[in-house]
């Protein structure tokens, strides 16, 4: 079969911008076995003097994650987070609405923030905005940041942490435009119990940053909206816009292959409504955006909305635990690609969830914890794309699709480091057939190939070494499988 041809340039002018290490978060919510059976689990033969599993940790720290939100989610709307600190043997055991379990309140708050401490993880919170208000999030600030003097910041050094958690980044409540949300409300309800929460949160704590609440997803009849609403009442408050996206691999394979693509037009969407929001106000603020919760459902077993009503269970139920196959981790590296072409804006990104649930490490209670395909490109970009962002030029052949018209058949995205004298280029190739693609690095100076790998969508779930790739001295050229994701890591010596 004859390879299409493409092209991408690499200049080191071409900035998109830098690469935030929280791009590359992940989530724990309090459902399923993401938490119970999931990162703890006092009984396991690799768990810790805390409960946490340390074969778990040691594949988080293979995968890269860098930042991670907590505890939800839906889970979050009816959450009351004094529930979970204090001695663990006076907790209440509670029924968690928003999945219909029951709550053990084994891990909480404390929990928690220590384990993401341990682990060198930037913690991201979230406060009930569902079913609680502005004195609860306010509470919950005082509890985990200040250093003591206070009557919660007291109480957390008597159950154990004397020293504050310091959590800098907050979700104000969760998908609160969703009617499956406990506390479901409009945009302008939200608007103005967000901005509440938020100024009550920072006199507490100046020096936190904030999540708003954006659609839940683009096809949302409120999306746009939503955010120019919520921008322009709580823009004076918060710092990023929130985003959700899930891409559902039940879809037809064209169309599911495109999902890079379409994440790309929901943040240009989204980056153009709060900006145009933010001009109205006459305000110089931009908001950033927290993609805080993305990922592609499995395209190996129908999946049951997270909104179903489900039997209640008394023990972590298996929630979205179908096994990932290869396609799924394509697709998931073009969203990657996405991302690390939208860095002047996107500072933020959660894999979600972490452990078990639509995740890319499973675990079995007192068994194995075992990756998944969409762990492997999820590894691969969280270690290589470091320092700056750069805007690849990109010449390919349109690929008609029957739910997104043409798009790019090949989609590039490119880092690299001055301090390490490296880079790294990520490819995705949409397209049923192979494609020819010559990067263009003339403008790079000193490019020296060190490896390059792909992931076959039909393959093994795995990166292998590319079979074809060609190094010239202005320009490599490599042969990118049908339906495939690849990744290059390169030298520089600095000279430009």
């Amino acid at each position: 079969m004859s390879a299409a041809k493409a092209g991408v340039v690499l200049h080191p002018a071409y900035v998109v911008g830098e690469i935030d290490r929280r791009i590359f978060g992940s989530f724990v919510e309090h459902m399923g076995r993401c938490v119970y059976s999931g990162i703890y689990e006092p009984t396991h033969p690799t768990a810790d003097g805390y409960g946490f599993r340390g074969d778990v940790e040691g594949l988080i720290r293979e995968l890269g994650v860098s930042a991670v939100r907590y505890p939800g989610g839906n889970f979050v709307s009816g959450y009351d987070w004094r529930d979970g600190i204090g001695p663990v043997a006076e907790r209440p055991t509670k029924l968690d609405l928003a999945w219909r379990t029951v709550e053990p309140n084994t891990v909480g708050t404390d929990e928690f923030l220590h384990w993401a401490a341990r682990r060198g993880l930037d913690p991201m919170m979230a406060v009930n905005l569902g079913t609680s208000g502005a004195i609860e999030a306010a509470e919950l600030v005082e509890y985990c940041n200040l250093p003591g003097g206070t009557g919660l910041s007291e109480l957390r050094a008597k159950y154990g942490s004397p020293e504050p958690h310091a959590v800098r980044t907050w979700c104000l409540g969760n998908e609160m435009d969703g009617a499956w949300q406990i506390g479901h409300t409009s945009a302008a309800d939200y608007g103005h119990r967000a901005a509440e929460a938020g100024k009550a949160m920072r006199l507490v704590d100046p020096g936190i940053e904030l999540i708003a609440c954006g659609s839940s997803s683009r096809e949302m009849k409120t999306f746009g909206a939503w955010e120019n609403t919520v921008t322009e009442l709580a823009l004076d408050v918060v710092d990023y816009m929130s985003m959700h996206a899930y891409y559902d691999g039940l879809q037809t394979r064209r169309d599911y292959l495109a999902s890079g693509h379409r994440l790309h037009r929901f943040v240009e969407d989204v980056v153009a409504t709060v900006d145009a929001a933010a001009a109205r106000k006459g305000s110089a603020k931009r908001l950033q955006i927290a993609l805080d919760e993305w990922n592609v459902w499995s395209s190996a077993a129908e999946v049951t909305p997270s909104s179903a009503v489900r039997e209640l269970s008394l023990t972590p139920p298996r929630i979205t635990e179908e096994p990932y196959l290869a396609l799924d981790a394509v697709v998931l590296g073009d969203l990657l690609i996405s991302i690390l072409n939208h860095t002047d804006r996107i500072k933020i990104a959660c894999l979600s969830l972490l452990v078990n649930v639509s995740a890319p490490i499973l675990t079995e209670p007192a068994g194995p914890a075992t990756r998944q395909p969409i762990f492997h490109p999820f590894a691969a970009a969280a270690h290589l794309a470091t320092g700056t962002s750069l805007r690849t030029v990109v010449d390919c052949a349109p690929l008609p699709t029957g739910r997104h018209g043409d798009v790019p058949s090949v989609a590039a995205a490119a880092s690299f480091d001055r301090g390490a004298g490296r880079g790294a280029v990520f490819l995705a190739n949409r397209a049923p057939e192979p494609a020819e693609v010559t990067l263009d690095h003339r403008a790079l100076g000193g490019y020296t190939p060190l490896t390059a790998r792909t992931l076959l969508a039909d393959g093994e779930g795995v990166l292998v070494p590319l079979e074809k790739v060609e190094a010239r001295p202005d320009s490599t050229v490599v042969v990118l499988p049908a339906e495939s994701w690849t990744v290059l890591e390169f030298e520089l010596d600095g000279a430009w």
